[in-house]
């Protein structure tokens, strides 16, 4: 979970919070019904967001960041200690290149 994750839920549920206590009892408009699904629908994928736990990557820091196209490659492979996370990678990688003088 993120602090942006939990920021989006909140904001979801604050929206439909408003669209709901504005909306006409006798005669709802049929916009302000569908305002209200579209603000639901995104606190409901916000709160799911929040116990998605850990992505594709495996990684803590970028759970949904995109997976190192080497991983798992016989010929080439990552070394030990390396996950899946291309953002985690390429940043060892470019530490790497920099203790050897490389730019």
């Amino acid at each position: 979970m993120s602090y942006a994750d939990l920021r989006e839920l909140q904001s979801a549920l604050t929206t439909a919070s408003d669209i709901a206590f504005s909306l006409d009892a006798a005669a709802p408009a049929p916009h302000e019904a569908e305002q209200l699904v579209d603000a639901l629908r995104r606190a409901l994928t916000a709160a799911s967001a929040l116990g998605g736990g850990l992505g594709a990557t495996g990684c803590s820091e970028h759970p949904k960041g995109p997976v190192d196209p080497l991983y798992g490659d016989k010929s080439d492979p990552l070394p030990p200690g390396w996950g899946r996370c291309l953002l985690c990678n390429d940043r060892r990688r470019r530490a790497g290149a920099q203790r050897r003088g490389w730019r």
